[in-house]
């Protein structure tokens, strides 16, 4: 579909971003791609997403600067509103998301991967927010989500210095999950899509719930929505075989078999 490309492989689905002459920059209408294939992807039968960029250079370079350099006030807060709007649904999307960031991962681009749920990159990646060096603030939740994600210190430093680092810094400071050769990547991040996938899919989506939704609250208030999600597995088929299998299991090591969850 135009910049994105989809291709469901069994109950991992893999979105890829394919502007390899622009370095996968964001421009609207990669933006519109994107959106357009999320909203297609059958979240009944994958079970978890992988999300790359085409090429072995670049993940997103940014967000197309050709594109932003004429915008209005209110045309650039119009652009901020899509880019959010889009990484907001990847955020809070149904089933997990793994960014594989196979190269240069910079303002929109290290956004766009701060929006998944699992960060894992290759050893040739470059992340930054280097935005202040260009006039601007960062535009699709770099403000937001990197401060949560690597504490407020930390982020003012990147932010305000535009500086970028590399593979091994972006894990030492837990931007990034494991870091792997670039060869390696695509196959490490589907594998652990794969794993995430085989596991009862209501528990997986009740997780991801649970821990975005109380990362916005109160550890007390965290807990009730936990304590909900919780008891919304129960007289499910997946909370009903998977516990009725591990008693087998402890019963009789011979009775254990696979069980294919059912999301219900």
């Amino acid at each position: 579909m135009g910049f994105v490309e989809y291709e469901a492989e069994g109950a991992v689905g893999v979105i890829t971003i394919n502007r390899p002459q622009a370095l996968n920059a964001l421009n609207s209408q990669v933006l519109d791609d994107l959106d357009a294939v999320l909203g297609a992807v059958d979240t009944a039968a994958v079970r978890c997403l992988v999300l790359t960029g085409a090429g072995d250079k670049s993940f997103v370079a940014g967000a197309d600067i050709g594109e932003m350099s004429t915008l209005t006030k209110a045309e650039g807060e119009a652009f901020g509103k899509k880019g959010n709007d889009i990484f907001l649904k990847i955020e809070s999307f149904p089933i997990p998301v793994i960014a594989a960031i196979n190269g240069f991962a910079l303002g929109g681009g290290n956004e766009l991967a701060m929006s998944c749920d699992i960060r894992i990159c290759s050893d040739n990646a470059v992340f930054g927010q280097p935005e202040a060096g260009l006039g601007i603030t960062p535009g699709f939740g770099g403000t937001q989500r990197l401060a949560r994600l690597v504490g407020a210190g930390m982020a003012k430093q990147l932010v305000y210095t535009a500086r970028n680092i590399k593979a091994d810094e972006a894990y030492r400071i837990g931007l990034v999950n494991s870091v792997y050769t670039q060869e390696e990547l695509l196959p490490a991040a589907k594998k652990m899509a794969a794993v995430i996938a085989s596991n009862a899919p209501i528990a997986v989506r009740g997780c991801k719930k649970a821990i975005n939704d109380g990362l916005q609250v109160s550890i007390e208030e965290g807990v009730v929505i936990e304590e909900k999600l919780f008891g919304d597995c129960f007289e499910s088929y997946d909370q009903q075989e998977g516990m009725a299998n591990f008693l087998r299991k402890k019963d009789d090591p011979a009775k254990v078999k696979h069980v294919e969850f059912k999301n219900r």
